[in-house]
């Protein structure tokens, strides 16, 4: 089972991009399983929503305490919320930033793991240029399948298509394949120099 936590804030969309990988997840004969997590209902707060991929039958119905993979959309939330709590060893890391796990400060935490499993796309200026709203999750999705390979770019696209129609599905689609495409490059890059 591939167990992925989404740390966001109130407005973003967290719920919402759990419930699209979920549906990726599906489209590709998996069986997936979205809830979100809410302290205060209100915008801006602290929204924690969680989606778990398995080849069988999904049984457990709590929080995910161990995830397999993080995506946080606000990285405001790194010195606010422990986001990495229960994070397995060598997980996949995507943060919404244009800055480098160094320049958060944040590097030290992950000595040792795998650089392409650490990734970072401007998830937010990506959405701004292709659908003129701050919303990042779609885009964040399609990140996240470039650096795991927990769903397939396609899947994400389809998934989008279910959630929204229009100039809104075609705008986020287009995001979706930039973020692909961003940090599929820095994975790469990032593999490249390991095996140096």
């Amino acid at each position: 089972m591939f167990q992925v936590r989404i740390h966001g804030r109130g407005g973003q969309g967290c719920v919402t991009g759990a419930e699209m990988l979920s549906i990726a997840a599906f489209l590709e004969q998996k069986h997936a399983q979205a809830f979100p997590s809410f302290g205060s209902e209100r915008t801006g707060a602290p929204v924690v929503a969680f989606c778990r991929i398995a080849d069988r039958e999904i049984r457990l119905r709590e929080p995910i305490m161990q995830p397999d993979g993080l995506i946080i959309q606000d990285p405001t939330l790194l010195h606010q919320v422990d986001v990495f709590s229960g994070l397995v060893p060598d997980g996949y890391v995507l943060i919404n930033t244009k800055k480098s796990f160094d320049d958060l400060g944040i590097s030290e935490r992950f000595a040792g793991w795998h650089h392409s499993h650490l990734c970072t796309v401007p998830a937010t200026e990506i959405a701004m240029e292709h659908i003129g709203r701050p919303l990042p999750n779609a885009i964040l999705l399609a990140g996240f399948a470039a650096m795991s390979g927990a769903v397939s770019l396609e899947s994400v696209h389809a998934a989008i298509n279910e959630k929204f129609t229009g100039k809104v599905a075609a705008g986020n689609i287009a995001a979706a394949s930039a973020a692909y495409e961003f940090v599929k490059k820095e994975s790469e890059d990032y593999r490249r120099a390991e095996t140096m």
